[in-house]
């Protein structure tokens, strides 16, 4: 008769986790959708339009007015190009080709 004796395995240190190139990209997409998701829910145009109050002012573009005439007429004390720049922003303008009877949102702190 022989003896046979039944041995287990040492354990192994386990190796730290390592997380591939692939993993990071998920995890940061993972992390990234729910801020982005929130940003565009609670991001209104009509609040950085507005004033305090909720009250929108409005300007009705005249027959030959540019630009340059309304931001030197709304906000004398200050440099037209940021006047325009802003004017442009919120209201969604790329060219600067106005329309008579054409509304424009004027900036609050203008």
């Amino acid at each position: 008769m022989s003896l046979t004796t039944l041995t287990s395995p040492a354990p192994t240190a386990s190796a730290p986790l390592r997380i591939t190139r692939r993993g990071r990209l998920v995890l940061v997409g993972l992390i990234s959708l729910p801020v982005l998701v929130m940003s565009l829910l609670f991001a209104t145009p009509g609040a950085q339009a507005g004033a305090e109050d909720g009250t929108v002012e409005l300007y009705t573009v005249l027959a030959g007015e540019s630009l340059w005439d309304i931001a030197e007429d709304i906000a004398p004390e200050q440099d037209p190009r940021v006047v325009i720049d802003r004017l442009l922003s919120a209201n969604g303008l790329t060219a600067t080709g106005l329309q008579p009877g054409q509304q424009l949102i004027i900036p609050s702190g203008l």
